[in-house]
């Protein structure tokens, strides 16, 4: 892994970083996590000064939720208006949400902007890639946009090189008839099967497709690109990106909160429970906070989790106590955990995912292998990446209608919490050795830990 050396005698004495998330909690939480390590790098140095000072930004209802977060003291909270009214939420007209955070985010922005000229002018934005209008913003006043693609490298170059499935005649294609095709002609990517691609190239979501090719367009035309993975996790798919693009690719991940020491943390009631199972022997089941599946299909899950035996934590979004039921006292149903943590506990031998990027990294991190159920956009690829490159997990197949029985369930969870296995030795084997490539990626010297501080000098250089 190289890195760009800075020449540290050009280093400003100060900066001021804005970081524009796009408000979603998939967006919000990674962004936050990269400005807590790079505030964690501009604090102390000369007479305890704060060298980097960060405004985040985000909508008023996202202010109400993390407003009263811990966060380091050169860390400092503005907002601009909701873009639709909160109540009508994202999943319910996601294409409506994209295009008014499109259209509707960049006046209020600017406007902020130029309070902040008269307070301590912004010398370098971090903005998620797809605000693509941030990136005319910082072009217009002259300040430098790193733009932070919160999904894997591999979603990012099967949306670069989207003209190749053109060419190749794979689009548009009818995945009923063509989605066992494999094609491997794009770049940094194994092979992969049309039906393995983000599901708004062919289904679900395809109406913002165009909005997104947008916003990877105008990628080069910011300074930087920083991936919130680290750069062994999806190392080919980014050396390919280094090729193609003209702009530094600095892979700083895995961006999730890491740095906090849990062990500090007060218990909830739930790790009691967790601590009172045996190591490895705990399913954890976590379908995201964005969509939800079939109300048939958790009916399936709760059935088939009980009728598996095994133990599990189930963090469900409604209907805890109808679902604690139907899938009996092996375990406990509850609507939120920190996640991070739970997967950290010696008694979690599993994660069932919906393969979130974030729910990925904090998975890898942690070393823990995981059932894959892949619902909208990127969780498609990543449940690919997972699987078939990484070999770290398993795919839960769909049945009839795309209903996974609970039979099948049953099976498939007893088979994969089964430690005495040798299909689960090797693959808890791999979720370990991943797990120690991850931790000395953000270790001192680390291929993470190195992109940040280059970043971090190329901030500060900046005329």
């Amino acid at each position: 892994m190289d890195s760009v050396e800075a020449d540290t005698s050009k280093i400003r004495r100060s900066c001021h970083v804005v970081a524009m998330p796009y408000p979603g909690r998939g967006h919000v939480n990674p962004m936050m996590n990269l400005c807590k390590l790079l505030a964690s790098r501009g604090r102390g140095r000369e007479s305890g000064r704060d060298d980097i000072l960060i405004t985040f930004v985000v909508t008023e209802e996202w202010l109400s939720f993390i407003g009263s977060d811990p966060k380091p003291a050169n860390i400092q909270l503005r907002s601009i208006p909701n873009v639709i009214p909160s109540e009508k939420g994202r999943a319910g007209n996601f294409a409506g949400f994209l295009e008014d955070v499109m259209t509707k985010m960049e006046g209020p922005f600017e406007q902020l902007l130029d309070q902040l000229e008269v307070e301590t002018p912004a010398t370098a934005i971090i903005a998620d890639t797809y605000l693509v209008w941030v990136v005319g913003v910082g072009n217009r006043r002259n300040i430098p946009v790193a733009s932070l693609w919160p999904m894997s490298p591999s979603v990012f170059s099967m949306f670069h090189h989207f003209d190749l499935l053109v060419q190749n005649g794979h689009f548009p294609a009818n995945l009923s008839e063509r989605g066992g095709e494999h094609i491997d002609y794009i770049p940094g990517i194994s092979s992969i099967c049309l039906s393995d691609l983000p599901t708004i190239f062919y289904g679900p979501g395809k109406e913002v497709l165009g909005r997104v090719s947008e916003a990877i367009s105008w990628v080069p035309k910011a300074q930087c690109l920083l991936f919130t993975s680290f750069y062994e996790l999806d190392s080919h798919s980014t050396d390919a990106l280094r090729a193609a693009l003209s702009l530094p690719v600095y892979p700083i991940g895995p961006s999730i909160p890491h740095m906090i020491d849990h062990n500090t943390l007060n218990k909830d009631y739930y790790f009691n429970w967790l601590d009172s199972q045996s190591e490895g022997s705990v399913l954890y089941v976590s379908l995201g906070s964005f969509l939800s599946v079939s109300s048939d299909q958790m009916e399936e899950i709760a059935a088939g989790l009980h009728d598996s035996g095994v133990p599990y934590l189930w963090i469900a979004r409604q209907d805890t106590s109808h679902l604690q039921k139907a899938s009996g006292e092996k375990g406990i149903v509850i609507p939120w955990c920190d996640q991070l943590r739970v997967l950290c506990h010696s008694s979690i031998g599993g994660f069932w995912s919906h393969c979130g990027w974030n729910s990925t990294l904090e998975s890898v991190f942690a070393g823990t292998p995981m059932l894959t159920f892949p619902i909208f956009w990127d969780q498609m690829p990543n449940s690919k990446l997972i699987a078939d490159d990484l070999r770290i997990g398993w795919r839960v197949r769909e049945g009839e209608n795309k209903v996974v029985k609970r039979e099948d369930i049953a099976r498939t969870v007893q088979r994969f919490m089964d430690s005495s296995g040798e299909e689960t030795k090797e693959m808890r084997r791999r979720a370990r050795e991943l797990q120690c490539v991850c931790k000395n990626a953000i270790e001192k010297g680390g291929s993470s830990e190195t992109n940040l501080d280059a970043f971090v000098r190329d901030i500060l250089q900046y005329p």
